[in-house]
């Protein structure tokens, strides 16, 4: 490991003081090394976006500084935003297999694959970057091949745990491999940066093994079509339904695109090796319900997932009703209570029982509990702990466990810039963050001009007037004005808007009228007058201009 100058600093860019969009930079004098690239969902607080991507411009312009991209493991919240933010980074990216396997479907349907130098690294490998020396330590999760990484550095190391939990019977994979934790902390660790999801849950959080039973005696009990909902890279959720159908004669049909995915990643890294192929979802159709199950996306009340499109009896191959059975096998990623309401609402309206993990144990956390991260800080003794991936809620939660542990707690949140070299770690600086919507093939900034417009349309609604005037600005035929969702069809008030915008621009000066830029501010103006004797809000208005 090469010497270096400067100091050792963590610089999260997303992911800590919140849920999702994980992105950690760790800077070693001049070198900065990535740490995972995820997305997040915009849900009740930013309706207008449904996917998001931490603003990663700070790093982008640093970009020839970056050594690399390490990935920890294949959740969208950690990879799903690699995609799209590499063109701004290009920089190489370092993955397990299964990961690797994950990241390359996505990458080749964003046409980057053959672009992106995508280095595989096997469970428990090391490798040196700059003055980086880089190890996996294998750890229990709700997906294959979960890693902690561990930053050897000149100034210390650093164990960056990534999302991981004790499993003493995982269904897929090896248990946490506690005994390198074990000899990592008698080599000495300066900081953990820690997962702090379940920093305010008691107890542990369960096995895979408890929900394979669960659902084993769960669909024996069942008549009719039975539709499992989790998300999608849960490869060992997806052994358990299966196996848990086969023990009741049922046959197991995937319906999303991302499970699909997920499921071919899975068998080309080894896994799933004793499932039968699952069936398609045109094949589906054919088996007797009792013969059915149904594995889906949209447990977090996705729009566009298989879930929402079967409540709303809108899917081209698949409806549940009087009988049926659906069963969430996930959680809640807060602030999306919502929209998973409003979907079990119609599923239920529709006839279906809907069953949770508040009813039976039909799911278990892939992060820890409080007794779990009590016994990691006995196991790796690091100096201080740096709580992440987790709102303030859980992280000051986190902080108390730690300081209990003797591990000296350090809150920061994104954007600042911890020095962990010297004496102490402090906070020494901040860093722009922010977070961009996913808007087809764009990236659009949350507070930016296109998406605050679709804030305003979304309450306010959007006016619309279509005028076409002679060269010397008089009016020629009836203005159109075109409001949708502020009047119903057959209102009469959009015809009498046009009336009066006719009115207020023939009233105007002349030589105003013969000016394109001044004749259309001006019949902005009175449409939003006209509006908002009628109705008391402000939409967002346009006019559009054709001189005849």
């Amino acid at each position: 490991m090469p010497a270096t100058s400067g100091d050792l600093a963590l610089i999260p860019l997303g992911g800590t003081g919140e849920i999702g969009l994980n992105l950690n930079v760790y800077r070693c004098g001049e070198d900065l090394l990535a740490v995972d690239c995820g997305i997040g969902f915009g849900g009740s607080d930013s309706p207008e976006a449904e996917v998001m991507v931490p603003d990663a411009t700070w790093l982008a312009e640093r970009k020839d500084q970056l050594l690399a991209l390490v990935i920890t493991h294949a959740h969208e919240d950690h990879l799903g935003a690699v995609a799209h933010l590499w063109p701004q980074l290009r920089c190489p990216i370092y993955a397990s297999p299964f990961a690797s396997a994950v990241l390359r479907r996505k990458l080749g349907e964003a046409g980057l694959l053959q672009q992106v130098r995508l280095h595989t690294v096997s469970l428990g490998g090391a490798f040196e970057l700059g003055p980086f020396g880089l190890q996996f330590l294998r750890v229990t999760h709700s997906v294959p091949e979960s890693q902690a990484l561990v930053l050897r550095t000149p100034f210390g190391t650093v164990l960056h745990t990534g999302d991981w939990k004790l499993d003493p019977t995982p269904l897929l994979g090896q248990p946490t491999d506690e005994a390198a934790f074990e000899a990592l902390g008698r080599e000495g660790v300066l900081a953990m940066v820690c997962d702090s999801t379940n920093a305010l849950v008691d107890g542990h959080s369960g096995s895979e093994a408890e929900v394979l039973d669960a659902l084993t005696e769960l669909f024996g009990e069942l008549k009719g079509r039975i539709a499992v909902t989790c998300f999608a890279t849960n490869v060992a959720r997806l052994y358990a339904i299966s196996q848990a159908a086969m023990a009741n004669d049922r046959q197991v049909a995937l319906f999303g695109r991302s499970l699909r995915n997920a499921d071919a990643a899975a068998r080309e890294a080894g896994y799933l090796k004793d499932v039968p192929p699952f069936l398609t979802e045109e094949e589906a159709g054919f088996l007797p319900d009792d013969a059915l199950v149904i594995v889906c996306t949209g447990s977090q009340g996705e729009p566009r997932s298989a879930l929402s499109k079967i409540a709303a009896d809108t899917h081209p191959q698949i409806s549940l009703g009087e009988g049926d059975t659906v069963i969430y096998s996930s959680r809640q990623i807060p602030g999306n209570e919502r929209a998973i309401s409003r979907v079990q609402d119609q599923l239920r309206r529709a006839g279906c029982r809907v069953v949770t993990a508040d009813e039976r144990p039909v799911h278990v956390s892939g992060h820890p509990a409080r007794d779990e991260l009590r016994k990691l800080y006995a196991l790796v003794r690091p100096r201080f702990s740096v709580p992440v991936h987790g709102e303030w809620r859980h992280l000051e939660q986190h902080a108390s466990l730690a300081r209990e542990a003797g591990a000296e707690p350090i809150l920061i949140e994104d954007g600042d810039v911890l020095r962990l070299s010297g004496n102490r770690p402090s906070v020494v600086e901040s860093v722009p963050t922010g977070r961009l919507a996913v808007d087809g093939d764009r990236l659009l900034p949350l507070e930016g001009g296109v998406l605050a417009a679709r804030r305003r349309m979304l309450f306010n609604g959007v006016v619309v007037a279509s005028l076409a005037v002679d060269g010397d600005g008089r009016v020629v035929g009836e203005p159109m004005v075109s409001a949708p969702g502020l009047f119903e069809h057959l209102d009469a008030e959009p015809g009498q808007i046009a009336s009066e915008l006719a009115r207020a621009v023939g009233d105007l000066p002349s030589n105003l009228r013969r000016d394109d830029d001044p004749l259309r501010e001006a019949a902005r103006t009175a449409l939003r007058r006209a509006l908002g004797r009628r109705l008391r809000k402000r939409p967002m208005v346009d006019v559009h201009l054709l001189r005849v």
